[in-house]
């Protein structure tokens, strides 16, 4: 396979990659817009490939240990007790939260369900290859979903943010913003749906953020990622979505 790479894109004949910077609200955001020719070419991995609770590692970690082109942090399942937990089409957990969920399918489609509306088994039976459960829902239809009530509190703030979306079955995009720094404030939800809706995305969701939010692009870590913004670190996860 020939493979061509240069600082800021990846391609060979299953998967394009091309990253941007973009500078929003006083902050930097990272954008990999990627095209893969199959969804199993877009995958995630657990900390130590192991499934469960208090097992973590950075994001460059898990990455370095499958051999990333690109990665993000997903969705820290580890961190909470419900919501479903489907990598990779195997069941890890199937005890929702009432959350909304990322569904990706085993067709390359994205569908944003709810957990109190269908079980975990039953998405699995109508092809599910990855759901995380975090959110909440960004753009569905690429209308913005983020409703006034999750906006509060934190959802508000202006964080570091990762986001997962698609354009449609094939094209995706990852984003991942700074903040909580002097040089990037950070994006509330509402604003990064804003951001991710005038590029185009049909469904995104919004991934664990804050001093989770980290972008890796041919072994190194793209943005600046923070937990107090008094310095630059990763903070160690539970799982990453990787090409």
């Amino acid at each position: 396979t020939r493979v061509i790479i240069t600082d800021n894109s990846y391609r060979d004949e299953n998967i394009f990659i091309e990253l941007s910077e973009y500078r929003v609200n006083d902050t930097t955001i990272y954008v990999a817009d990627i095209v893969l020719e199959d969804i199993s070419c877009l995958k995630t991995a657990l900390a130590h490939d192991i499934y469960g609770k208090n097992i973590k590692a950075e994001t460059s970690e898990i990455e370095q240990e499958h051999d990333a082109i690109l990665a993000v942090n997903g969705d820290f399942y580890g961190a909470r007790n419900g919501g479903y937990v489907i990598r990779q089409g195997v069941l890890y957990r199937s005890k929702g939260a009432g959350n909304e969920d990322l569904v990706i399918y085993q067709d390359g489609s994205f569908e944003i369900i709810e957990e109190d509306g269908i079980s975990a088994q039953e998405l699995l039976e109508n092809g599910a290859w990855n759901v995380f459960s975090f959110g909440p829902a960004l753009l569905i239809n690429g209308e913005i979903a983020v409703t006034s009530d999750e906006e509060v509190g934190k959802a508000m703030a202006s964080n570091p943010r990762t986001a997962i979306g698609s354009f449609e079955e094939g094209h995706y995009i990852m984003v991942v913003s700074d903040g909580r720094t002097k040089e990037s404030e950070g994006l509330s939800l509402r604003e990064l749906a804003g951001f991710m809706q005038e590029l185009g995305v049909e469904t995104a969701y919004n991934l664990d953020g804050g001093g989770s939010s980290t972008m890796i692009f041919m072994g190194n870590v793209i943005n600046n990622p923070t937990t107090g913004g008094r310095r630059i670190s990763e903070r160690s996860v539970s799982d990453i979505v990787y090409v």
